[in-house]
């Protein structure tokens, strides 16, 4: 039996592909982590996402919205 290899799941992203995620453009998302809507970290010159930090940024929306 030939078994396929488990998918690679990163560990943080990349403000393009949170864009990808969310269905946001690029700028959207980089005006988000500029006013702190969206966390995020410095690696190197490169910025990165955590997975639950879009999680939160999502959950934040929900209860804006419900807020509302």
């Amino acid at each position: 039996m030939n078994r396929s290899p488990a998918p690679i799941v990163p560990k943080w992203h990349s403000p393009a592909e949170v864009a990808a995620i969310l269905g946001y453009g690029l700028s959207k998302v980089k005006m988000k982590i500029a006013t702190g809507e969206l966390r995020s970290i410095k690696d190197g010159q490169y910025r990165r996402i955590l997975p639950e930090w879009i999680d939160e940024y999502i959950q934040a929306q929900i209860d804006r919205e419900e807020a509302a």
